[in-house]
C-alpha cells in the first residue's frame, strides 16, 4: 500500500457516548487526519440503539407517548453531548438534533396506529442512532477546524433486503465507494456505521458488530492499508477481564487467529468484519480512545514472529449441548449431515459440533434459549429412527460454555491438546466435548456452565502466565499456621521469580474468626487483622459457603493447620468443589477406617490431591517415601520408627540426666509438644501417626488396634488445668531417672517407639505396637539428637540394610516447612511445564 492509501478509524458507541470521550474521539480524528487520507465509521452514542429498539416496542404496543419519551431520552444525549462541546453553538446543535429525530417520532406514529412493527420499520427506527451521531460529528468536526462532512452509508453501501441482518453486495458497494470517494477532496468523510440500503433504496441494518462490518467494508471500497476500531478496552485480551484479573492485551495476532476467535464469539470480532480484510490483506487495529498511547492490539496478515506468544481463551456461555446416539449405525445413516441440515432449515445457530470417529454420536452446541427449538427439529428429522429404537433419545445439557483456546503457533508445537485437558482435569472440571479444527489454530471444549470461571482461570495460567497463581485457604494462625505465613511472607518474592509460582493467601481463619478475600490479602499484619474480625459462629460449616468461592479462584488449596477433629466433613465439601487440600491435621486420618477411606476415595473421584506428608513425620519425606516403596512393588515387612520429635527430645534430655518434670516444660517451651503436651506424653500422637503409616499399606486398620503404652502413665494424666499437670510431673522425676539408670550399664538409650508388621495381621497378635524400649548401640534410634525423629522401612529389597529416613521431627517451622513443600507439589503437579 502506498502511504497517501486511506486509513479507516471506527469509533464505537462508548467513544462517542459522553463529553469527555467525545473530546478525545476530535483531537484523534484531528490528529490523524494531517498525515493523511483518512475514513470515520461512527456507532450510535452510548446506548442509543437500545433505546431505539425500547421505543419501536412501545409504539408496537400503542403506547407512542412512552416511546416519544424515549426519544427524548436520545435527544437529550445527542444535544447534552453536542452542547458541551461547543457551548457558542448549542442552540443552532440542538436544533439540528431535533430536525434528525423529527422523522422518527413521525414513522414511531405510524408503528403506534398499525400496532405492527416490520423488519423493515425496525431497521429504520435503529437507523436514527447512528444517523444523528455521524451528523453530529461531523459538524463538531468542522466546528473544531478539521474538515470534515457527512457521508450517508446508504448512498454507499448495497445490500439485499434481509431486514435485521442485510446481506452486503460487495461488487457494487466497492463501485459506489470508488465513485463517491472521488469528490470527496480533502474533507474527512464520516459515515454512520451498521446502516446500508437495497438497490432500490430502503434502509437495512447490518447486524451484529455492524458497525465493524462498514469499517472493513469501507476499507475495502476504498482500498485502505489499516482500519482502527477505537473502543473502550486496551486491546483484544488473553481472557476476558472479568473472569481473569491477569488478562492482558494481546500485541500482534494473524488474520487467521482473529478469524477462530470471531467464529467463536468474541465481542470485538466478527467473521463478517475480518473476512473483507483478510480477502483485501488490509490491517486491522484496536485501540482504546481514552489511552491512544497504548498501541493496542494489531490483526495482521503477518501475526507475532514471538515463539512464546500468548494464546487467547475465549468463551461463550449461556449455550446447550445436544447429544445425538445412534444403536445401529448404517452407511446411509449420515448422522451429522442430517442433523446439521435440520437446525440449519430451522434457523439454529450451532457453535460447535463434535462427532465420533465412526459417527456413532454427535454433540451439537447451540445457544440455549434455542434449545427447545433444536430438540424438535432435531427429533423430526430422526422421528423413523427414533420410533424404530436406532437412536437414544436426544440428551440435553445445559447450561454449558464453549471454551476455546486460539493461537497460530498450536499447529506448531506438541501436547497443547494434552496441556489443555491435563489443565481442566487437574482442577477438577468435566470436559463434556471437545473439537479441533484442520487449521490446529484453536481448540474448544464445552464445560458446564457453573465450572466456567475455574476452567478460564486455569486454562488461562497454564498458557499465558510466567508462573502458576496458587489461591491459599489457611485454617490455623498458631504454631504451624504462624510459621507457614512467617515462610510465605519470606518466599514469595523466591517462588515467583525462580519458580514460576505466585502463592496468594485468599482466606485465614481460626476458630472464631475468619477474613476471604478473592483477590488476595496482604500478609503483613494479617494475623493482627484476623483478630479484629467480628467473632463469628465456631465450626468448620460456616467455611463450606466460602468453598464456593475458593473453587473459582486459580489452583485453589484448603490448608489445614490445625487440629481440629470436625474438619472431614470440610475436606469433604472441598474435594467436591474441586479444591486440593494439604493438610497438617492428623484426626481425620485416624478416623474409623471406612471413614477414612471415604475421605481419600471422595478426594480420588474429584481428582483432586489430598497431601499430608507432614502428619507422620514433620517435614521428612515418610509418607512419600513409603508410597513410592509400594508403587515399585516392593514388600514392607517391618517399620520401626521415632514418630514424635518432642517426645525424642525429652528421652536425650532424660539420657542427659535432665528431670522429667524439666525436660517436658522445656520441649513445650520449644513449641515441639502441642500446647498441652499430654497429648504427646499419652502416645496417642504417636500411636495415630503409626496408624496412617499402617494405613498407607492398606491394613484396615483403628486405633483401637494399637498396642499402647503411653510414655507418661495415664494415671498421671489427670483432667486438670495444664501447669497443674506439668508441676505434678516432679513426682515422676525419680522414676524416670531410675530408667534412665537402667540404660548406662548396658549402653542403651531410651526411646519411646512405634513397630509396625504387617505379618502379624489377622493372627491376634498387635500390628501396631508403641511403647518405651532400650535402644542397643547401632539400633537407628539410638543416637537420635534433640528432636530428631527416624523410620526405618525393613522391605523386600531393602532386607540387609533397612531404608531409612531420619531428620528433624518437630517445631512450628519444621512442620510449616513440610506443609509449604506439599503446597509446592500441588502447585508443580498441575503446571505441567
Amino acid at each position: 500500500m502506498s502511504s497517501t492509501s486511506f486509513r479507516v478509524m471506527k469509533f464505537g458507541g462508548s467513544s462517542v457516548g459522553s463529553p469527555r470521550r467525545l473530546r478525545q474521539v476530535l483531537e484523534l480524528i484531528g490528529l490523524h487526519a494531517k498525515a493523511g487520507p483518512l475514513a470515520v465509521v461512527v456507532s450510535a452514542m452510548g446506548d442509543t440503539t437500545d433505546w431505539l429498539l425500547e421505543a419501536a416496542e412501545l409504539a408496537t404496543r400503542g403506547e407512542l407517548e412512552e416511546a416519544l419519551t424515549v426519544v427524548a431520552r436520545v435527544a437529550h444525549l445527542a444535544k447534552t453531548n453536542a452542547t458541551a462541546l461547543h457551548p457558542a453553538r448549542g442552540t443552532p446543535l440542538a436544533a439540528r438534533v431535533d430536525r434528525l429525530l423529527a422523522p422518527l417520532q413521525q414513522l414511531l406514529q405510524g408503528i403506534s396506529l398499525t400496532r405492527e412493527c416490520s423488519p423493515a420499520s425496525r431497521d429504520k427506527v435503529l437507523a436514527f442512532g447512528e444517523w444523528v451521531s455521524s451528523t453530529l460529528l461531523a459538524e463538531l468536526l468542522e466546528a473544531s477546524g478539521t474538515p470534515a462532512a457527512f457521508r450517508d452509508a446508504r448512498q454507499l453501501l448495497v445490500t439485499d433486503d434481509t431486514f435485521g441482518n442485510a446481506r452486503v453486495d460487495v461488487a457494487r458497494t466497492r463501485e459506489q465507494l470508488q465513485r463517491q470517494s472521488a469528490g470527496w477532496g480533502a474533507s474527512v468523510p464520516v459515515i454512520p456505521g451498521f446502516i446500508a440500503a437495497t438497490v432500490d433504496g430502503r434502509t437495512t441494518t447490518l447486524g451484529r458488530n455492524g458497525s465493524d462490518y462498514t469499517a472493513a467494508l469501507v476499507a475495502q471500497g476504498l482500498g485502505a492499508s489499516e482500519v482502527t476500531v477505537w473502543t473502550d478496552v486496551l486491546g483484544l485480551h488473553t481472557a476476558d477481564p472479568d473472569l481473569v484479573s491477569d488478562a492482558y492485551p494481546v500485541p500482534h495476532l494473524t488474520h487467521g487467529e482473529g478469524l477462530e476467535l470471531a467464529a467463536v464469539g468474541v465481542r470485538m470480532l466478527h467473521p463478517r468484519t475480518m473476512i473483507p480484510l483478510i480477502e483485501s490483506g488490509i490491517s486491522l487495529r484496536i485501540r482504546n480512545t481514552m489511552h491512544p498511547d497504548h498501541p493496542g492490539t494489531l490483526i495482521d496478515a503477518i501475526g507475532s514472529r514471538d515463539g512464546q506468544r500468548p494464546t487467547c481463551i475465549a468463551t461463550r456461555e449461556d449455550l446447550a449441548l445436544l447429544g445425538i446416539e445412534v444403536r445401529k449405525l448404517s452407511d446411509q445413516f449420515q448422522l451429522g449431515e442430517r442433523a446439521l441440515a435440520a437446525l440449519r432449515a430451522s434457523r439454529v445457530t450451532v457453535w460447535m459440533t463434535a462427532q465420533s470417529a465412526n459417527g456413532q454420536s454427535l454433540a451439537v452446541v447451540v445457544p440455549r434459549p434455542d434449545v427447545e427449538r433444536a430438540r424438535a427439529a432435531l427429533e423430526t428429522e430422526l422421528s423413523q429412527e427414533l420410533a424404530r429404537r436406532e437412536v437414544e433419545p436426544l440428551g440435553v445439557r445445559q447450561p454449558v460454555t464453549l471454551l476455546t483456546l486460539v493461537a497460530e503457533a498450536m499447529g506448531q508445537g506438541v501436547n497443547v491438546a494434552g496441556r489443555f485437558f491435563s489443565a481442566l482435569g487437574a482442577v477438577g472440571v468435566g470436559v463434556r466435548a471437545s473439537a479441533q479444527g484442520a487449521s490446529s489454530r484453536s481448540i474448544s471444549c464445552v464445560v458446564d456452565a457453573a465450572d466456567t470461571a475455574i476452567a478460564v482461570r486455569t486454562t488461562h495460567a497454564a498458557f499465558n502466565l510466567a508462573h502458576q497463581q496458587v489461591s491459599l485457604f489457611l485454617l490455623g494462625k498458631g504454631t504451624v499456621g504462624g510459621q507457614l505465613l512467617a515462610q510465605l511472607r519470606a518466599q514469595q518474592d523466591l517462588l515467583r521469580e525462580r519458580h514460576g509460582i505466585a502463592l496468594r493467601v485468599v482466606g485465614l481463619a481460626d476458630s472464631r474468626h475468619t477474613l476471604f478475600e478473592p483477590a488476595g490479602l496482604s500478609l503483613e499484619g494479617l494475623e493482627e487483622r484476623l483478630a479484629r474480625v467480628d467473632r463469628g459462629e465456631p465450626g468448620t460449616r460456616t467455611l463450606v459457603p466460602l468453598l464456593d468461592e475458593l473453587r473459582r479462584l486459580p489452583v485453589p488449596i484448603l490448608v489445614d493447620c490445625t487440629a481440629a477433629g470436625d474438619v472431614a466433613p470440610l475436606y469433604t465439601e472441598a474435594f467436591r468443589r474441586g479444591v486440593h487440600v494439604v493438610a497438617a491435621n492428623k484426626l481425620p486420618l485416624a478416623l474409623p477406617w471406612a471413614e477414612r477411606e471415604a475421605l481419600v476415595a471422595e478426594a480420588r473421584r474429584n481428582h483432586v490431591a489430598y497431601h499430608y506428608e507432614t502428619t507422620v513425620a514433620s517435614s521428612l519425606p515418610v509418607i512419600d517415601t513409603l508410597a513410592n516403596l509400594v508403587r515399585t512393588g516392593d514388600t514392607v515387612r517391618l517399620i520401626t520408627a521415632s514418630l514424635s520429635g518432642s517426645v525424642g527430645y525429652i528421652c536425650n534430655e532424660l539420657m542427659a540426666g535432665v528431670p522429667l518434670s524439666v525436660a517436658v516444660r522445656a520441649a513445650r517451651d520449644r513449641g515441639f509438644t502441642e500446647s498441652d503436651p499430654r497429648e504427646d506424653l499419652s502416645g496417642a500422637d504417636v500411636a495415630r501417626k503409626a496408624l496412617i503409616l499402617a494405613r498407607e499399606l492398606g491394613l484396615p486398620l483403628s486405633l483401637s488396634d494399637v498396642a499402647l503404652e503411653p510414655f507418661v502413665p495415664a494415671s498421671a494424666q489427670a483432667d486438670e488445668p495444664t501447669e497443674a499437670f506439668l508441676r505434678g510431673l516432679r513426682a515422676l522425676d525419680g522414676e524416670y531417672a531410675e530408667k534412665v539408670a537402667h540404660c548406662h550399664p548396658s549402653g542403651t538409650t531410651l526411646r519411646y517407639l512405634a513397630r509396625i508388621d504387617p505379618s502379624k495381621l489377622g493372627t491376634g497378635t498387635p500390628v501396631i505396637r508403641v511403647g518405651l524400649h532400650a535402644a542397643e548401640v547401632g539400633h537407628p534410634a539410638a543416637d537420635l539428637r534433640g528432636s530428631e525423629s527416624f523410620v526405618s522401612f525393613t522391605t523386600t529389597r531393602h532386607s540387609d540394610f533397612p531404608l531409612t529416613v531420619r531428620g528433624a521431627g518437630a517445631g512450628g517451622a519444621v512442620t510449616a516447612s513440610g506443609v509449604l513443600a506439599d503446597i509446592l507439589r500441588v502447585s508443580q503437579t498441575l503446571r505441567g511445564r
